[in-house]
């Protein structure tokens, strides 16, 4: 008989955005007339620059022809996309090899599929509040999860703790739910952690296109020492609009060794072994998006959830609301007025001013009586929805 993984079953139900789904088309069913404005789920709304456009044209005119078409790529990613993510490190003042370079189809796949080149049953340290997908994949592998709590005293962005030992760390800057970012000093505090733990960190860097603040690294690898423990996953999906698209990459220095093993050379029979990559078509859209024209393109793309925040914060402040995020981060983190859950919190804003975000509780134990906003919507809805946040932030206050 075959035996099955039932670490499947140690998950926790995934309710957050089946209850949110389930209790917005209730609300629809009673008031079909009512304006619904969403600021819950990460994704965007402006569509893909023109440089990816006309590179997506372009390939596929390619795979018309004898002469250009192209068939499988190299499972690590095709010279041309990682020669585009080398300049773009370079450009900002990071120096990799192409080899450390891997395409992927965007950060979650990697994020859980990394855990295949270490062994069964370590020990996992996620810093909440949290993605979900960190501690998911981590109990589907059977690992050890250790949980470090971080609180608005902090910024939600924790030093480590010494006392704590694990084999692998999360770290996400800015951070998804909470837009809190990590300085150069937090950074390095982390870094020399690691390196006395021989730990690894996963930095998760699907966000760093949106930090503005010169004093906050783009990449863990600005930090000295960091390619001795750390890998770092990114995305095109909130940089160049790839949530349809689907492209991102994964980068794993060569100096980054554990018990005598290059884990560089362990993603290589990974992904030889599990994946054909992705297609030359996104390919050759996501390098023209990481090209000095796509990035200006991306980045006026970003200029307008950038403003979508400001917006929000705006409203937050004229109602004396505590929050972090929005300056670096598509996401702002609010407390809850008034003393509220989050879900009361939610159930409030929907019924009182038909606007939908997040409740913080949804992203692990400490983000019990905070909200989560997303910019990723219209300037239009943004500045309505903010309007009304803010009316009932005053009413609760």
């Amino acid at each position: 008989m075959a035996s099955m993984n039932h670490h499947y079953t140690e998950l926790q139900d995934s309710y957050l955005f089946r209850t949110i789904d389930a209790k917005v088309a209730d609300f629809r069913a009673a008031h079909p007339d009512a304006d619904l404005l969403k600021l819950g789920i990460g994704d965007v709304t402006l569509p893909l620059p023109p440089a990816v456009i006309q590179a997506l044209h372009q390939a596929v005119d390619d795979q018309a022809v004898k002469e250009t078409f192209e068939g499988y790529q190299a499972e690590v990613g095709a010279p041309f996309f990682r020669q585009a993510v080398q300049d773009y490190y370079a450009r900002n003042g990071v120096e990799l090899e192409q080899a450390e370079i891997f395409v992927s189809s965007g950060a979650k796949d990697d994020l859980a599929d990394l855990l295949d080149i270490f062994s069964r049953g370590m020990t996992a340290l996620v810093l909440e509040p949290a993605y979900p997908a960190y501690v998911d994949a981590n109990v589907i592998s059977g690992n050890k999860l250790v949980h470090l709590p971080s609180s608005a005293d902090e910024d939600f962005a924790p030093y480590p703790d010494p006392t704590i030992d694990a084999d692998i760390v999360y770290l996400c800057s800015p951070n998804n739910p909470t837009g809190a970012t990590y300085t150069i000093e937090k950074l390095q505090a982390w870094v020399e952690w690691a390196r006395q733990k021989q730990a690894v960190i996963v930095f998760d860097a699907a966000y760093e296109s949106f930090i503005k603040d010169p004093s906050i690294p783009h990449s863990i690898y600005a930090i000295e020492g960091a390619k001795e423990c750390a890998i770092e996953v990114c995305s095109l999906s909130k940089t160049a609009g790839f949530t349809g698209t689907r492209a991102g990459y994964t980068v794993v220095p060569k100096a980054l060794v554990r018990e005598g093993l290059e884990l560089n050379a362990l993603w290589v029979r990974n992904r030889t072994t599990k994946t054909n990559g992705i297609s030359y078509v996104l390919q050759k859209a996501a390098a023209a998006a990481l090209s000095p024209e796509g990035q200006a393109q991306c980045a006026a793309n970003v200029a307008v959830y950038q403003e979508n925040a400001r917006v929000l914060m705006e409203a937050l402040d004229g109602a004396g609301v505590w929050y972090s995020g929005g300056k670096n981060a598509p996401y702002v983190w609010m407390r809850c007025p008034g003393g509220l859950t989050s879900w009361e919190f939610f159930d409030k804003l929907l019924e009182e001013e038909q606007v939908v975000g997040t409740p913080g509780s949804g992203f692990g134990q400490c983000g019990e009586g905070y909200f989560r906003l997303t910019a990723f919507n219209t300037p239009e809805n943004t500045r309505e929805a903010a309007k009304r946040l803010a009316q009932l932030c005053s009413r609760l206050a």
